[in-house]
């Protein structure tokens, strides 16, 4: 098809860093995304502003405490770290060890976890119905971004929990983003490249004029991919980022965490405020499943 253009906004991540480098970045950056806006989850939009990393919300957090967002992009991490290599099995057990156990927790503690992926990991396999498109394997797929898995193999990852062909394009379109990114290629031209042929995708050519009350920010996998793109778009640094997807209302968490890895690829972990990496909790689960 052919590409559209889309305004260019002057960013470029620095190819210069390493894989290990880059992948810290994407997951450090997810999960202090994740992390200021466990808070604020289901609050109305400009009800709040989240300006700095805080406790408390729905979930009576502590402050820097991430959610089962980061919890299972850990999870994927520490599969491929144990196997080398894209094990959709293993996957699948981690992630009922989460659930069940806890790991990958912060202390333990397993909280809002979605009915979508309660009722995966009890039956074995995501469920393909279109009312099974929520934002759950769009906030984990990430990591996929430094592995070579192909398209069918992320849409594998996808449909461990989320099986259904729109969850999985959104997630193939996500890693193929952040691969762009990743070799420093321009974010709008990396957005041009990668939007599918396919009619529902069609918001990614006009990201760059979309105005913020365009913009949805609940769990539909769609909204959360076209938020995260739109935030990195319109905003110059981490911070911005993340405090405009945060900002965006409603499910906080989950458009930080996916809009905090794409800033973490663009930016870097040097980016990332120092201060909300010190108030980040769970670092050391964090530093435990990098594989590179």
């Amino acid at each position: 098809m052919t590409q559209p253009s889309i305004k260019q906004h002057n960013k470029k991540a620095d190819n210069t860093r390493t894989p290990g480098e880059q992948l810290r970045a994407i997951v450090y950056g997810a999960a202090v995304g994740d992390a200021l806006g466990v808070p604020y989850e289901f609050m109305a939009r400009d009800t709040f502003t989240c300006t700095d990393m805080v406790g408390g919300g729905a979930h009576r957090q502590p402050k820097g405490t991430f959610s089962d967002d980061t919890s299972l992009l850990l999870a994927t991490c520490d599969s491929i770290r144990h196997k080398r290599k894209i094990d959709v099995k293993d996957m699948l057990q981690r992630f009922r060890q989460w659930s069940y156990e806890g790991a990958y927790a912060i202390d333990g503690a397993v909280f809002d976890i979605g009915r979508t992926v309660a009722t995966a990991l009890s039956e074995g396999a995501g469920r393909s119905d279109e009312y099974s498109n929520g934002n759950g394997s769009l906030m984990r797929i990430a990591p996929l971004a430094l592995t070579n898995a192909t398209n069918k193999q992320i849409a594998e990852v996808s449909g461990i929990t989320h099986n259904h062909s729109l969850s999985k394009q959104a997630c193939i379109t996500f890693v193929r983003i952040l691969r762009e990114v990743r070799l420093s290629a321009d974010l709008p031209a990396a957005i041009a490249k990668n939007i599918p042929d396919d009619p529902r995708f069609s918001f990614m050519e006009n990201l760059s004029e979309m105005s913020r009350d365009e913009v949805s920010s609940g769990g539909y996998v769609m909204d959360t991919l076209c938020a995260a793109l739109w935030c990195a778009l319109h905003t110059n640094s981490y911070e911005q980022c993340v405090q405009s997807a945060v900002n965006l209302g409603r499910d906080t968490d989950t458009t930080a965490c996916v809009a905090g890895a794409l800033a973490g690829a663009l930016y870097g972990q040097e980016a990332i405020p120092t201060k909300w990496l010190s108030d980040l909790r769970g670092k050391d689960i964090i530093e435990s499943c990098l594989f590179l």
